[in-house]
């Protein structure tokens, strides 16, 4: 289910268009599209109550498993909008590393994408309170009892993302030990570039 959000600078139809090839690329079916014009999004669920009672109705009559829109979301709006309609909602950036994730192949192309992933992920940090927590009472304002679960999960994102960094930079190095060496190599040396089915092995072979 993909829903296009109208952007001043390019045609609706054409931007869902291709949000709908962008999600059929992953091997997804969009259920239902919808392009929406909002003058005032809202800060809280992007979307008004008025459509998202509807578009909740859509997605529990006919088992909807994601949303995606293609459009940025605030970590909040993508909180409040998984909350509002019970399913998973992704916005165009994690659409993007989805397709990022499923065609990287090299060592390094795959621990990009999953850098870009964690400091995505790290970003949409967002605090929740529980019904447990709001009975226990506190204004939450500089601390609360989310925050210590927050902090951990940031550690074990910066972590990743540390060790992640350090074996880029190895096979960084790696890569220019390879490159020195074929460079002593007196034969040219091509690269052969082009889109996924485009023929290459063919022209390879």
């Amino acid at each position: 289910m993909g829903k296009g959000i109208s952007h001043i600078n390019r045609r609706p139809e054409s931007q869902l268009a291709e949000a709908k090839s962008l999600v059929r690329s992953i091997g997804l079916n969009p259920a239902y599209t919808e392009i929406i014009r909002l003058q005032t999004p809202k800060s809280s669920t992007l979307l008004g109550l008025g459509k998202l009672s509807s578009l909740s109705d859509f997605i529990n009559s006919n088992s909807i498993e994601v949303v995606i829109i293609d459009s940025p979301l605030t970590a909040i709006q993508q909180r409040n909008l998984e909350r509002n309609l019970n399913t998973k909602v992704i916005d165009r950036t994690a659409l993007i590393l989805e397709i990022f994730a499923a065609r990287a192949r090299t060592k390094e192309g795959r621990l990009q994408v999953e850098l870009a992933a964690l400091t995505y992920q790290r970003s949409r940090l967002v605090r929740s309170w529980t019904h447990l927590e709001r009975q226990r009472g506190g204004g939450g304002f500089l601390s609360g009892p989310g925050e210590t679960q927050i902090e951990s999960d940031r550690r074990q994102i910066d972590g990743k993302i540390k060790k992640i960094k350090q074996s880029l930079a190895q096979v960084v190095k790696t890569r220019k030990l390879h490159r020195d060496s074929r460079k002593r190599v007196p034969y040219p040396i091509i690269a052969l570039v082009g889109y996924t089915n485009a023929g290459k092995s063919t022209l390879f072979n």
